[in-house]
């Protein structure tokens, strides 16, 4: 048997076996013929906390109900009496019981007076309270222009609410182009075109105001993407737009992206089929084919504008086009 101190490795193992089971006598004289007992770790209990859901987060105002009653009926389970639908019903001063559980389950809809009610009882800020109303009328639109517009009103809105939290940088916001900047961008390269403010308005049919045309006109100047002729007043490109880019938030691209595509559902109604071309595929696709069909489209984009580029070089365009391409889910996976 091994000795440190003048004492053994039983004696001292029993002192620190004393202290972790908290006996207040010293045992160890009497345990140096004994070999040493573990103490056993209880396993800790996890405990779970109900965390509120971020309204924000949501594009259905009624998944966002239902998580939201499950989160309070989880945060008093422990209570004499658990939150309940009639307790909500009170909340919102609604004389039926079980108003919510229609709502949740699609079985009615929000009227402009019930969404206040709603959202008093839910305890939504005035910001929020606007969000919800946004999103209400974004989920229950039936026609589609009307859904576009109002998946319009919400992103902005919600882009507002992240610039003034901070969650978005505005330096980093501002420097971003939107959708006129490249517009603006792409009349660089057609034939005929007069800069004044006037002109580029009528050029782009009015879609955007005179103090929008110069602020983005300011922006591409300022960023050095174009150059201006003082004798002539003529802009040209003088490098690629955001060629070093920085990180873009992700509310900006969905922003740009829903601004382009309203263009073109505009664009459907307004001009003719001989100057557009609409066309739509709906598809069943493995997984796999859709990796492959999704890398397929890219590489298109690539090199349509590659070849673009190139002719611009030595050709004016006559007028500007936007191309959007997507591809998306419109059915869940069958489990």
């Amino acid at each position: 048997m091994a000795e440190s101190g003048g004492q053994s490795e039983e004696v001292i193992y029993a002192k620190e076996f004393d202290v972790e089971t908290n006996v207040q006598h010293n045992i160890a004289p009497f345990l140096t013929k004994l070999a040493p007992v573990p103490v056993p770790v209880q396993a800790k209990k996890e405990i779970k906390v109900a965390i509120a859901p971020n309204l924000s987060d949501y594009v259905d105002y009624r998944k966002y109900l239902s998580d939201w009653y499950l989160y309070r009926r989880e945060l008093s389970k422990r209570d004499l009496r658990p939150y309940n639908y009639t307790m909500f019903s009170a909340a919102a001063d609604i004389k039926s019981p079980n108003y919510l559980k229609m709502i949740i389950e699609g079985r009615r809809n929000l009227s402009e007076e019930m969404i206040v009610r709603f959202a008093h009882a839910l305890g939504l800020s005035k910001e929020k309270a606007e969000e919800f109303r946004l999103l209400v009328l974004f989920a229950q639109a039936t026609d589609p222009a009307a859904r576009n517009f109002f998946l319009k009103e919400l992103s902005e809105f919600r882009v507002q609410i992240q610039l003034r939290s901070g969650e978005i940088d505005k330096k980093t916001w501002e420097k971003v182009p939107n959708w006129i900047t490249w517009i603006l961008y792409a009349v660089m390269d057609q034939d005929g075109v007069e800069f004044s403010i006037d002109k580029l308005r009528e050029l782009l049919r009015g879609k955007a105001s005179e103090a929008e045309l110069s602020t983005a006109l300011n922006n591409l100047i300022a960023s050095g993407e174009v150059v201006q002729d003082r004798a002539t007043g003529r802009l040209t490109k003088a490098r690629n737009l955001i060629e070093s880019p920085e990180e873009v938030p992700v509310a900006l691209v969905r922003k740009l992206q829903s601004q382009l595509m309203y263009l073109g559902l505009e664009s459907l109604f307004q001009d003719a089929p001989s100057e557009r071309e609409f066309g739509a595929l709906t598809l069943s696709l493995t997984k796999a084919e859709f990796d492959e069909l999704k890398f397929k489209l890219r590489q298109m984009r690539k090199q349509l504008h590659k070849d673009n580029s190139i002719k611009r070089m030595t050709t004016r365009g006559e007028r500007v086009y936007q191309l959007n391409l997507q591809l998306f889910p419109v059915t869940n996976k069958v489990k």
